[in-house]
Protein backbone atom coordinates (compact mmCIF):
# COMPACT_ATOMS: atom_id res chain seq x y z
CA UNK A 1 0.00 0.00 0.00
CA UNK A 2 1.68 3.53 -0.80
CA UNK A 3 2.94 5.69 2.28
CA UNK A 4 2.15 9.25 0.97
CA UNK A 5 0.06 12.44 1.58
CA UNK A 6 -2.53 11.32 -1.22
CA UNK A 7 -3.12 8.37 0.46
CA UNK A 8 -3.59 9.67 3.74
CA UNK A 9 -5.83 11.94 2.38
CA UNK A 10 -7.89 9.50 0.14
CA UNK A 11 -7.93 7.06 3.65
CA UNK A 12 -9.48 9.94 5.72
CA UNK A 13 -12.41 11.18 2.99
CA UNK A 14 -13.57 7.52 2.68
CA UNK A 15 -13.51 6.90 6.69
CA UNK A 16 -15.49 9.62 7.08
CA UNK A 17 -17.88 8.94 4.02
CA UNK A 18 -18.65 5.31 4.68
CA UNK A 19 -18.42 5.88 8.77
CA UNK A 20 -20.78 8.78 8.47
CA UNK A 21 -23.03 6.59 6.31
CA UNK A 22 -23.42 8.97 3.10
CA UNK A 23 -21.67 5.68 1.15
CA UNK A 24 -21.59 2.18 1.63
CA UNK A 25 -18.75 0.66 0.44
CA UNK A 26 -15.87 2.37 -1.71
CA UNK A 27 -12.49 1.69 -3.84
CA UNK A 28 -9.83 4.23 -4.80
CA UNK A 29 -6.97 3.66 -6.90
CA UNK A 30 -4.29 6.24 -8.45
CA UNK A 31 -1.36 5.25 -10.93
CA UNK A 32 0.81 8.22 -11.81
CA UNK A 33 4.00 8.32 -13.77
CA UNK A 34 4.07 4.57 -13.79
CA UNK A 35 3.96 4.24 -9.50
CA UNK A 36 0.92 3.17 -7.92
CA UNK A 37 0.12 6.25 -5.73
CA UNK A 38 -3.26 5.58 -4.17
CA UNK A 39 -4.47 2.58 -3.62
CA UNK A 40 -7.65 2.70 -0.69
CA UNK A 41 -11.00 1.45 0.42
CA UNK A 42 -13.17 1.77 3.14
CA UNK A 43 -17.14 0.46 3.82
CA UNK A 44 -18.85 -2.23 3.40
CA UNK A 45 -19.70 -4.78 0.86
CA UNK A 46 -22.79 -5.72 1.90
CA UNK A 47 -24.60 -4.87 4.81
CA UNK A 48 -26.54 -7.74 5.81
CA UNK A 49 -23.67 -10.25 5.53
CA UNK A 50 -21.55 -7.92 7.38
CA UNK A 51 -19.02 -7.89 4.86
CA UNK A 52 -15.75 -5.74 4.56
CA UNK A 53 -15.04 -3.63 1.01
CA UNK A 54 -11.68 -4.86 0.29
CA UNK A 55 -9.42 -4.07 -2.22
CA UNK A 56 -10.44 -7.10 -4.16
CA UNK A 57 -13.96 -6.57 -3.53
CA UNK A 58 -15.78 -6.50 -7.17
CA UNK A 59 -18.36 -3.72 -7.56
CA UNK A 60 -20.84 -3.50 -10.62
CA UNK A 61 -19.48 -0.09 -12.41
CA UNK A 62 -22.00 -0.17 -15.20
CA UNK A 63 -21.11 1.95 -17.99
CA UNK A 64 -17.96 2.26 -16.48
CA UNK A 65 -17.15 -1.03 -18.82
CA UNK A 66 -17.74 0.70 -21.70
CA UNK A 67 -14.26 2.53 -21.44
CA UNK A 68 -12.96 -0.87 -20.77
CA UNK A 69 -14.53 -2.42 -23.94
CA UNK A 70 -13.18 0.50 -26.13
CA UNK A 71 -9.48 -0.36 -25.13
CA UNK A 72 -9.84 -4.14 -25.74
CA UNK A 73 -11.59 -2.98 -28.86
CA UNK A 74 -8.34 -0.62 -29.36
CA UNK A 75 -5.91 -3.84 -28.50
CA UNK A 76 -7.84 -5.79 -31.13
CA UNK A 77 -7.31 -2.90 -34.16
CA UNK A 78 -3.83 -2.57 -33.13
CA UNK A 79 -3.41 -6.40 -34.13
CA UNK A 80 -5.46 -5.80 -37.26
CA UNK A 81 -8.19 -8.32 -36.04
CA UNK A 82 -10.66 -5.51 -36.43
CA UNK A 83 -10.94 -1.83 -38.17
CA UNK A 84 -12.17 1.02 -36.95
CA UNK A 85 -13.80 2.19 -40.57
CA UNK A 86 -14.43 -1.54 -41.67
CA UNK A 87 -18.51 -1.75 -41.89
CA UNK A 88 -19.94 -3.80 -39.28
CA UNK A 89 -21.44 -6.36 -42.32
CA UNK A 90 -17.98 -7.44 -42.54
CA UNK A 91 -17.96 -9.01 -39.35
CA UNK A 92 -22.10 -10.01 -39.15
CA UNK A 93 -23.34 -9.79 -42.37
CA UNK A 94 -27.03 -9.69 -41.60
CA UNK A 95 -26.54 -6.67 -39.87
CA UNK A 96 -26.38 -4.54 -43.61
CA UNK A 97 -30.24 -5.05 -43.43
CA UNK A 98 -32.68 -1.76 -43.37
CA UNK A 99 -30.23 0.79 -44.74
CA UNK A 100 -26.82 -0.33 -42.08
CA UNK A 101 -24.48 -1.14 -44.74
CA UNK A 102 -22.14 1.90 -44.23
CA UNK A 103 -22.32 1.66 -40.17
CA UNK A 104 -18.73 0.91 -39.25
CA UNK A 105 -17.28 0.00 -35.94
CA UNK A 106 -16.20 3.47 -35.38
CA UNK A 107 -20.03 4.65 -35.32
CA UNK A 108 -20.83 1.81 -33.01
CA UNK A 109 -17.72 2.97 -30.66
CA UNK A 110 -18.27 6.60 -31.30
CA UNK A 111 -22.62 5.94 -30.71
CA UNK A 112 -22.91 7.41 -33.97
CA UNK A 113 -24.34 4.22 -35.75
CA UNK A 114 -28.04 5.24 -35.48
CA UNK A 115 -28.97 2.56 -33.00
CA UNK A 116 -29.56 3.50 -29.83
CA UNK A 117 -32.98 2.25 -29.10
CA UNK A 118 -34.35 -1.11 -27.35
CA UNK A 119 -37.87 -2.15 -27.03
CA UNK A 120 -40.03 0.54 -24.85
CA UNK A 121 -41.18 -3.02 -23.05
CA UNK A 122 -37.83 -4.66 -22.80
CA UNK A 123 -37.35 -6.33 -19.99
CA UNK A 124 -34.17 -7.68 -18.13
CA UNK A 125 -34.94 -11.32 -19.39
CA UNK A 126 -35.25 -9.69 -22.73
CA UNK A 127 -32.11 -7.71 -23.11
CA UNK A 128 -30.35 -10.48 -21.28
CA UNK A 129 -30.99 -13.06 -24.45
CA UNK A 130 -27.74 -11.08 -26.62
CA UNK A 131 -28.40 -13.60 -29.81
CA UNK A 132 -32.15 -12.58 -29.78
CA UNK A 133 -31.42 -8.96 -29.18
CA UNK A 134 -28.68 -8.72 -31.43
CA UNK A 135 -31.01 -10.30 -34.00
CA UNK A 136 -33.31 -7.61 -33.09
CA UNK A 137 -30.89 -4.60 -33.76
CA UNK A 138 -29.89 -5.80 -37.22
CA UNK A 139 -33.63 -5.92 -37.92
CA UNK A 140 -33.56 -1.96 -37.22
CA UNK A 141 -33.46 1.03 -39.19
CA UNK A 142 -31.10 3.68 -37.81
CA UNK A 143 -32.38 6.82 -36.05
CA UNK A 144 -30.77 9.06 -38.05
CA UNK A 145 -27.98 8.77 -41.21
CA UNK A 146 -24.63 7.18 -39.77
CA UNK A 147 -22.27 8.85 -38.82
CA UNK A 148 -24.08 11.94 -38.54
CA UNK A 149 -24.74 12.80 -34.96
CA UNK A 150 -24.23 10.72 -31.93
CA UNK A 151 -26.60 9.92 -29.13
CA UNK A 152 -25.87 7.42 -26.29
CA UNK A 153 -26.37 4.05 -27.38
CA UNK A 154 -26.65 3.05 -23.32
CA UNK A 155 -27.59 -1.07 -23.95
CA UNK A 156 -26.71 -1.45 -27.61
CA UNK A 157 -23.41 -0.34 -27.57
CA UNK A 158 -22.68 -3.74 -25.52
CA UNK A 159 -24.81 -5.45 -27.42
CA UNK A 160 -23.34 -4.56 -30.66
CA UNK A 161 -19.81 -4.79 -29.65
CA UNK A 162 -20.07 -8.53 -27.88
CA UNK A 163 -21.67 -9.61 -31.22
CA UNK A 164 -18.86 -8.14 -33.62
CA UNK A 165 -16.09 -9.48 -30.88
CA UNK A 166 -17.61 -12.96 -31.57
CA UNK A 167 -17.85 -13.05 -34.95
CA UNK A 168 -14.73 -11.49 -35.63
CA UNK A 169 -12.87 -13.45 -33.23
CA UNK A 170 -14.48 -16.90 -32.22
CA UNK A 171 -14.24 -16.06 -28.62
CA UNK A 172 -16.40 -14.15 -26.44
CA UNK A 173 -16.44 -10.67 -25.13
CA UNK A 174 -15.07 -11.81 -22.01
CA UNK A 175 -12.42 -14.21 -23.18
CA UNK A 176 -10.53 -11.85 -25.08
CA UNK A 177 -10.93 -9.00 -22.08
CA UNK A 178 -9.16 -11.76 -20.09
CA UNK A 179 -7.24 -12.91 -23.17
CA UNK A 180 -5.53 -9.79 -24.45
CA UNK A 181 -6.16 -7.35 -21.87
CA UNK A 182 -6.94 -7.89 -18.49
CA UNK A 183 -4.75 -11.25 -18.15
CA UNK A 184 -1.42 -9.26 -19.82
CA UNK A 185 -1.48 -6.76 -17.17
CA UNK A 186 -2.22 -9.41 -14.41
CA UNK A 187 -5.38 -8.11 -12.90
CA UNK A 188 -7.68 -10.54 -15.04
CA UNK A 189 -10.05 -11.42 -12.33
CA UNK A 190 -10.19 -7.52 -11.22
CA UNK A 191 -11.58 -6.53 -14.90
CA UNK A 192 -14.67 -8.34 -15.95
CA UNK A 193 -17.27 -8.13 -18.19
CA UNK A 194 -19.28 -10.51 -16.12
CA UNK A 195 -18.82 -12.63 -12.78
CA UNK A 196 -17.72 -16.17 -13.21
CA UNK A 197 -18.96 -18.24 -10.66
CA UNK A 198 -15.83 -18.93 -8.60
CA UNK A 199 -15.72 -15.15 -8.33
CA UNK A 200 -19.37 -14.64 -7.18
CA UNK A 201 -18.66 -14.60 -2.83
CA UNK A 202 -16.55 -11.52 -4.04
CA UNK A 203 -19.27 -9.63 -5.56
CA UNK A 204 -20.47 -6.09 -3.19
CA UNK A 205 -24.02 -5.65 -3.26
CA UNK A 206 -25.68 -2.72 -4.66
CA UNK A 207 -27.95 -0.05 -2.50
CA UNK A 208 -29.47 3.28 -3.71
CA UNK A 209 -28.72 6.21 -2.69
CA UNK A 210 -30.71 8.61 -4.60
CA UNK A 211 -29.98 7.55 -7.85
CA UNK A 212 -33.11 6.00 -8.76
CA UNK A 213 -35.11 9.00 -8.21
CA UNK A 214 -32.74 11.10 -10.02
CA UNK A 215 -33.91 8.88 -12.84
CA UNK A 216 -37.27 8.69 -12.50
CA UNK A 217 -37.39 12.21 -11.87
CA UNK A 218 -36.38 12.68 -15.87
CA UNK A 219 -39.52 13.77 -18.15
CA UNK A 220 -41.80 10.74 -19.40
CA UNK A 221 -41.12 11.62 -22.80
CA UNK A 222 -37.17 12.20 -22.26
CA UNK A 223 -35.04 10.76 -25.30
CA UNK A 224 -33.13 8.60 -22.81
CA UNK A 225 -36.27 6.33 -22.49
CA UNK A 226 -36.11 5.10 -25.83
CA UNK A 227 -32.11 3.73 -25.08
CA UNK A 228 -32.78 3.01 -21.15
CA UNK A 229 -37.07 2.09 -21.06
CA UNK A 230 -37.81 1.72 -17.91
CA UNK A 231 -37.83 -1.72 -17.18
CA UNK A 232 -33.93 -1.68 -18.00
CA UNK A 233 -33.06 0.97 -16.05
CA UNK A 234 -29.18 0.58 -14.51
CA UNK A 235 -30.50 0.89 -10.68
CA UNK A 236 -29.25 -1.48 -7.95
CA UNK A 237 -32.04 -3.62 -8.61
CA UNK A 238 -31.02 -4.51 -11.94
CA UNK A 239 -27.26 -4.83 -10.47
CA UNK A 240 -27.74 -7.41 -7.86
CA UNK A 241 -29.91 -10.06 -9.93
CA UNK A 242 -27.55 -13.06 -10.35
CA UNK A 243 -28.79 -13.53 -14.43
CA UNK A 244 -27.47 -9.87 -15.11
CA UNK A 245 -23.95 -10.58 -13.16
CA UNK A 246 -23.44 -13.80 -15.13
CA UNK A 247 -24.11 -12.01 -18.86
CA UNK A 248 -21.29 -10.23 -20.30
CA UNK A 249 -22.34 -7.65 -21.63
CA UNK A 250 -19.77 -4.84 -22.84
CA UNK A 251 -21.89 -1.82 -21.83
CA UNK A 252 -21.19 -2.39 -18.29
CA UNK A 253 -18.15 -3.84 -16.15
CA UNK A 254 -17.61 -5.32 -12.85
CA UNK A 255 -14.33 -4.32 -11.56
CA UNK A 256 -11.48 -3.00 -8.89
CA UNK A 257 -10.60 0.20 -8.51
CA UNK A 258 -7.42 -1.21 -8.25
CA UNK A 259 -7.65 -3.16 -11.84
CA UNK A 260 -9.69 0.14 -13.57
CA UNK A 261 -6.83 2.21 -12.31
CA UNK A 262 -4.20 0.11 -13.79
CA UNK A 263 -5.39 -0.31 -17.48
CA UNK A 264 -5.57 3.18 -17.41
CA UNK A 265 -2.01 3.80 -16.30
CA UNK A 266 -0.81 1.82 -19.28
CA UNK A 267 -2.73 3.74 -21.37
CA UNK A 268 -1.71 7.01 -19.44
CA UNK A 269 1.30 5.91 -20.11
CA UNK A 270 1.40 5.66 -24.44
CA UNK A 271 0.29 1.74 -24.08
CA UNK A 272 2.70 0.24 -21.81
CA UNK A 273 2.97 -0.68 -18.11
CA UNK A 274 5.82 -2.28 -16.08
CA UNK A 275 7.15 -3.91 -19.48
CA UNK A 276 3.70 -4.81 -20.79
CA UNK A 277 2.98 -3.50 -24.13
CA UNK A 278 -0.90 -3.84 -25.01
CA UNK A 279 -1.03 -1.36 -27.99
CA UNK A 280 0.75 1.12 -30.17
CA UNK A 281 1.05 4.66 -29.40
CA UNK A 282 -0.08 5.11 -32.56
CA UNK A 283 -3.20 3.00 -32.05
CA UNK A 284 -3.67 4.43 -28.82
CA UNK A 285 -3.89 8.29 -30.05
CA UNK A 286 -6.25 7.22 -32.90
CA UNK A 287 -8.78 6.04 -30.35
CA UNK A 288 -8.23 8.84 -27.64
CA UNK A 289 -8.67 11.67 -30.11
CA UNK A 290 -12.11 13.58 -30.61
CA UNK A 291 -14.56 11.84 -33.76
CA UNK A 292 -17.27 13.34 -32.93
CA UNK A 293 -18.53 16.25 -30.84
CA UNK A 294 -21.97 18.11 -30.08
CA UNK A 295 -25.20 17.53 -28.20
CA UNK A 296 -25.81 14.07 -27.41
CA UNK A 297 -29.14 13.25 -28.90
CA UNK A 298 -30.46 10.93 -26.47
CA UNK A 299 -28.56 12.74 -23.08
CA UNK A 300 -28.86 16.33 -23.93
CA UNK A 301 -25.29 16.81 -22.91
CA UNK A 302 -22.68 18.44 -24.54
CA UNK A 303 -19.73 16.01 -24.81
CA UNK A 304 -16.56 14.99 -27.53
CA UNK A 305 -16.54 11.56 -28.35
CA UNK A 306 -13.20 8.75 -29.59
CA UNK A 307 -13.26 5.22 -30.41
CA UNK A 308 -15.92 4.00 -27.05
CA UNK A 309 -14.29 6.72 -24.65
CA UNK A 310 -15.19 10.35 -23.31
CA UNK A 311 -12.84 12.64 -24.10
CA UNK A 312 -12.18 15.73 -22.29
CA UNK A 313 -14.93 17.31 -20.26
CA UNK A 314 -17.57 15.65 -20.53
CA UNK A 315 -19.89 19.07 -19.50
CA UNK A 316 -20.92 16.91 -16.53
CA UNK A 317 -19.42 17.76 -13.48
CA UNK A 318 -16.30 15.90 -15.34
CA UNK A 319 -13.32 14.87 -13.85
CA UNK A 320 -11.40 14.35 -17.18
CA UNK A 321 -8.99 17.04 -18.24
CA UNK A 322 -9.10 18.57 -21.30
CA UNK A 323 -6.70 15.65 -23.08
CA UNK A 324 -7.69 13.22 -20.76
CA UNK A 325 -10.12 10.08 -21.83
CA UNK A 326 -12.20 7.41 -19.70
CA UNK A 327 -15.93 6.41 -18.92
CA UNK A 328 -17.98 6.78 -15.97
CA UNK A 329 -20.72 4.43 -14.94
CA UNK A 330 -24.27 4.52 -13.10
CA UNK A 331 -24.13 5.39 -9.45
CA UNK A 332 -20.99 7.54 -9.44
CA UNK A 333 -17.90 5.18 -10.48
CA UNK A 334 -15.46 6.05 -13.07
CA UNK A 335 -11.97 5.75 -14.45
CA UNK A 336 -9.66 7.91 -17.00
CA UNK A 337 -6.32 8.79 -18.08
CA UNK A 338 -4.98 11.41 -18.31
CA UNK A 339 -1.63 11.51 -20.54
CA UNK A 340 -0.46 14.92 -20.11
CA UNK A 341 0.67 13.93 -16.23
CA UNK A 342 0.42 10.09 -17.25
CA UNK A 343 -1.61 10.08 -13.84
CA UNK A 344 -4.79 7.37 -13.75
CA UNK A 345 -7.26 7.26 -11.94
CA UNK A 346 -10.64 5.06 -10.56
CA UNK A 347 -13.66 4.89 -8.24
CA UNK A 348 -15.69 2.06 -7.59
CA UNK A 349 -18.94 2.11 -5.30
CA UNK A 350 -21.63 0.25 -3.87
CA UNK A 351 -23.69 2.72 -3.12
CA UNK A 352 -25.45 4.21 -6.02
CA UNK A 353 -25.24 8.59 -6.47
CA UNK A 354 -25.47 11.26 -8.32
CA UNK A 355 -21.88 12.00 -9.14
CA UNK A 356 -19.98 14.25 -7.47
CA UNK A 357 -16.83 12.12 -4.88
CA UNK A 358 -15.06 12.02 -8.01
CA UNK A 359 -14.31 14.83 -8.26
CA UNK A 360 -13.82 15.87 -4.58
CA UNK A 361 -11.02 13.25 -4.48
CA UNK A 362 -9.28 13.66 -7.70
CA UNK A 363 -8.90 17.23 -6.80
CA UNK A 364 -7.08 16.43 -3.34
CA UNK A 365 -4.87 14.00 -4.83
CA UNK A 366 -3.95 15.95 -8.01
CA UNK A 367 -2.88 18.78 -5.04
CA UNK A 368 -1.12 16.18 -3.24
CA UNK A 369 0.98 15.23 -6.08
CA UNK A 370 1.05 18.40 -8.03
CA UNK A 371 -0.88 18.01 -10.42
CA UNK A 372 -2.88 20.31 -12.41
CA UNK A 373 -6.24 20.08 -12.62
CA UNK A 374 -6.39 20.20 -16.36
Amino acid sequence: MPDSPAQRRVEEILAELTGSGVEAGVQVAAWCDGELVVDAWAGTADVAEERPMGPETLVPAWSTGKGVAAALVAVLVDQGVLAYDAPVARYWPRFAAEGKERVTLGHVLAHSAGLPQLPADVTPERLLDLPAMADWIAGQQPQWEPGSAFGYHAWTYGVLLAEILRRATGRTCDQLLRDELAGPLGIGDELLFHVPEHLTSRVATCYDGGWAARLERMPPGAPFFRCVPHGVLPVAELGNRDDFRRIALPANGIMTARGAARLYAALACGGELEGVRLLSAATLKEATTGWVSGVDRMMGTTCTMGGGFVIGDSGEKSVRPAGGFGHSGSGGSTAFADPAHRFSFALVKNRMTVPGLDARLTSEIRTALGIASG
